[in-house]
This record gives C-alpha cells, sequence and structure tokens, in this order.
C-alpha cells in the first residue's frame, strides 16, 4: 500500500488548502487554533522519522505545548497545558509537524460537532450538513484536504461515525493500545485516542506510530506493538478469513441503500477469499441504554474538577450572600453548555443513593455481557465483524433536535467501546451524494488483520467506494 501521497503533502500545502476551506460563510470551522509560524518552522528542521515533515492536525482535547487545550468548552478557553499528551509527543517524535488544534462537540460529548462552544463544524462533502462527533473537526480536516493524518478520541463512536460521515479512514484502537495520558478524561474506562487517515495505510502508519506501552498511563498495556504498515502488502486475497455479518446490526429499519452498499462490500469480501457467516450479538438492543449510564457516571466524575478554582475559567460571586458555593455554581452553568450540563445530571442522578444498584451497578453487568458476547464470537473461529458504521447518512446541521434521536446514531459503534475492541470505519459507497462507511470489528489487540481486510476491502473498491 502506497504512502507516497502522505509524504507529497507538506506543510505549505496544508495552509494552501486550509485557507481555502476554513473560513467564510460556508468555512468548515474545522479548526479551533493554528501555529502557522511553528509549523513552518518544525517542517523546514524535519529531517527523520516515518512522519518526517508531515503536516498533521490534533483534536483539542488532546494536550499540547503552545496550542490552547479547549475541548470547545467556555470552562477551558485560552488553557494552555504545561505537559503534552503522548500520543502528540510520539507524532513529534516522528517528525509530523502539528499545524493546529481541531474543533469537537464540547468535551467530547456529541455526535455532531454542534455542540461546541466555538461554533459547529460543517462537512466537507455538503456543507449543510454536519461532519459527525465527536471528533468532527479532525473528520473534516482529513476529508477537506488540509492534513492527510489527524488524532482524534473515541469514547462511544467518536473517530469512526465521523470517519464514516466525511468519507474518510478512522481507526479506534484496541482500550490499552494507545496512551490516554493527556487525553482530557470523559468517561476513563472508555476513551481511546483514536487516528483519522485518507486511506487504510495512512491510518496504520499513524496508529503504529502512537501505539505503545506508557507507563504515565495506568490502563496501558504492556505489549509489543506488532509492525502494521507491512501486513497491508499483499492483501489479496484473504483466503482463511471468516467475517462475521452480525444480524443485530442489520435491523429492517436500515436504510436499504445503506444495506445495499454494505452487501456489495461484504461480496468484494467474499471474492477476495473470505468467508462471510452470520452471527447473533444480541446484547446489541441494549447497548446504548448501557452506555448513556456509564458515560454520563463516568464524565459526573471526571468533570467535577473544573470548579474555578484550580484551572479554566472562574465566574467569581457577587453581591450580598456569595460564597464559595455561588462562585461554583455560576462557574460550571457559564462554562458548561446545554449537553454537557445534561449529561453530568444524568451521571450524578445514576451515581446517587437509592439508584445506583438499580442502573449504574445493573449497566456494568450488561456491559460484562456485551464484552463476553465480543469474546465468544471471535473464540468460535470469527476473525473480524463487519457491518454498517451509522445508520444514516450525514444530516443536515439542526436536523437532530432531540437528544435521544442524537444518542441512536451511534447504536452500531458504542458496542466497540463497551467492550474494548479494536473497531475501524472505511469508506464503501455514497447515498445521494454523501458516504457510507463500513464498519470492521476486531478481537482485542489484533488490529493487523482488521487494517489487512480493510486494505483488501479498500483496494478491491478503488473509485466505487466514493461513488
Amino acid at each position: 500500500m502506497s504512502l507516497d501521497q502522505l509524504r507529497a503533502h507538506t506543510v505549505a500545502d496544508a495552509w494552501r488548502r486550509y485557507d481555502a476551506v476554513q473560513a467564510g460563510r460556508d468555512g468548515l470551522n474545522a479548526f479551533l487554533s493554528v501555529d502557522r509560524d511553528g509549523a513552518h518552522a518544525a517542517g523546514r528542521t524535519a529531517e527523520s522519522g516515518p512522519l518526517a515533515g508531515i503536516p498533521v492536525a490534533v483534536k483539542d482535547n488532546l494536550a499540547t505545548h503552545g496550542l490552547p487545550t479547549t475541548c470547545a468548552s467556555r470552562v477551558l478557553d485560552g488553557y494552555v497545558s504545561p505537559f503534552e499528551a503522548t500520543a502528540v509527543r510520539r507524532l513529534r517524535e516522528a517528525g509530523a509537524v502539528v499545524i493546529g488544534k481541531t474543533n469537537l462537540d464540547e468535551f467530547a460529548m456529541g455526535s455532531s460537532t454542534e455542540n461546541s462552544a466555538f461554533g459547529p463544524t460543517r462537512n466537507p462533502i455538503d456543507p449543510t450538513r454536519v461532519p459527525g462527533g465527536s471528533s468532527g473537526g479532525s473528520a473534516a480536516a482529513v476529508a477537506a484536504g488540509v492534513v492527510r493524518l489527524a488524532l482524534g478520541s473515541e469514547t462511544g463512536g467518536s473517530v469512526r461515525q465521523p470517519a464514516a460521515f466525511c468519507g474518510v479512514v478512522g481507526v479506534k484502537p484496541t482500550y490499552g493500545r494507545v496512551s490516554r495520558f493527556g487525553l482530557v478524561a470523559y468517561a476513563s474506562s472508555l476513551d481511546h485516542v483514536g487516528v483519522f487517515g485518507a486511506t487504510v495505510a495512512e491510518a496504520a502508519l499513524g496508529l503504529e506510530v502512537i501505539a505503545g506501552h506508557d507507563p504515565h498511563d495506568a490502563t496501558s498495556a504492556d505489549r509489543a506493538v506488532p509492525p502494521l504498515v507491512p501486513v497491508l502488502e499483499g492483501v489479496r486475497p484473504l483466503a482463511g478469513l471468516v467475517i462475521g455479518r452480525p444480524a443485530e446490526y442489520f435491523p429492517p429499519s436500515l436504510d436499504a441503500r445503506i444495506a445495499e452498499q454494505c452487501a456489495r462490500a461484504l461480496d468484494t469480501l467474499r471474492t477476495l477469499g473470505a468467508e462471510v457467516r452470520d452471527v447473533s450479538l444480541a446484547t446489541t438492543a441494549h447497548a446504548i441504554p448501557t452506555y448513556y449510564v456509564l458515560a454520563p457516571a463516568e464524565a459526573s466524575s471526571n468533570l467535577a474538577r473544573y470548579d474555578g478554582v484550580r484551572y479554566g475559567a472562574r465566574v467569581d460571586g457577587s453581591g450580598p450572600g456569595s460564597d464559595l458555593r455561588t462562585m461554583y455554581e455560576r462557574t460550571r452553568s457559564h462554562g458548561f453548555g446545554a449537553e454537557v450540563t445534561r449529561r453530568i445530571l444524568l451521571g450524578t442522578y445514576v451515581l446517587s443513593a437509592g439508584y445506583y444498584d438499580a442502573y449504574y451497578r445493573r449497566a456494568q453487568a450488561v456491559r460484562a455481557r456485551v464484552a463476553g458476547e465480543f469474546a465468544a464470537t471471535f473464540a468460535s473461529g470469527v476473525h473480524l465483524l463487519f457491518t454498517p458504521t451509522a445508520p444514516t447518512t450525514a444530516f443536515r446541521i439542526g436536523e437532530l433536535s432531540d437528544p435521544y434521536e442524537m444518542y441512536l446514531s451511534d447504536i452500531f459503534t458504542v458496542t466497540a467501546n463497551l467492550a474494548g475492541v479494536p473497531a475501524m470505519s472505511v469508506p464503501i459507497g455514497r447515498v445521494d451524494g454523501l458516504p457510507v462507511g463500513g464498519q470492521f470489528m476486531a478481537s482485542h489487540f489484533d488490529e493487523a488483520t482488521m487494517l489487512r481486510a480493510a486494505a483488501a476491502l479498500e483496494q478491491a473498491l478503488g473509485a466505487e467506494a466514493h461513488r
């Protein structure tokens, strides 16, 4: 698989595309901050490494030196971290040039990048539509050609769903494969750092660079990272590979045109030598309610630190009776947007006395069943699962006003986060001109097999994946 296009994309190319698409009436608003001078200087001095001189973008919930880390929230407006995320540091050590920080749903809570305190990001394919979320800025930056490689984060699908909506590749590794040190926590047991690429090979190279054990992250797996790019060479055929088609991911309600694109992709995988086998993941129906108990519960705890005392914004109390509690209330009311507030309140409720057993403990039990079901399926001889990435194509900005409708856009992605297995989205076609993503999921730490199958499908579909 060629990486020539990635290596040919310079910092100067990135700024030309940035200036063409970032601002204006239909501008993408994909970036929240950029570093032109620093990027030009780094680009001139980069001499070695697998990403030498290659411009990259970083989601604005990953800590960086020299650029703000705002999480697209007023509560962290202007905050600059004193340290850098391990994934970002490893990009720089590989020679990459960080040109800027990308927009997201505030604190990564959303599926459309409409919840940013600094305005929504637009989809480069159709600026009237969302790019997905929460990593919509990174997906849009790759889809628009500003960069060919970007970092995002995932808690329930926030790399794969934007990748599907924008027609790019998005990879979520196994939980523990990539260090979370320097990733601002949303739900710590579900958070992952992921990678966007213009092609499977580019995403694989990005993942290979940032993966590996990190003593700064207690959940980081102390496992060797196999070479991921070399396994993509000679990807055809896929003889001996068994790919499961879970019935629950192809319900009668699924848009027939998306189902048709998935059927074509599965037929292509068969022609490449893979066996496609029908399987069942019965707990899928419980994934969304389970996720929306566990993730807000962890968010409630993690976001308690934004109190106006230690760092970030502070709104002082004023007038008679003002005290510390008043400052807390005013700071958090001013700093957090509606969706973050909703999830904090929901999480606080499910953790409260009298409701913990009814909601949180039960959700943890269901999560264990989801993980067990995945493990049993892979133990049965299935190497990969293939599904739609999202139940729809990109929806229009402002179209989904009901939070529950928005939550359902992650219905096919949250299971991989609950189980901690690697998963990715790859373009497989278009519906009414809008991209459709196909999702691969693999057993723990088997990113290599997943990437190999995705690369084979990408190669076989060729231009068909973008029609």
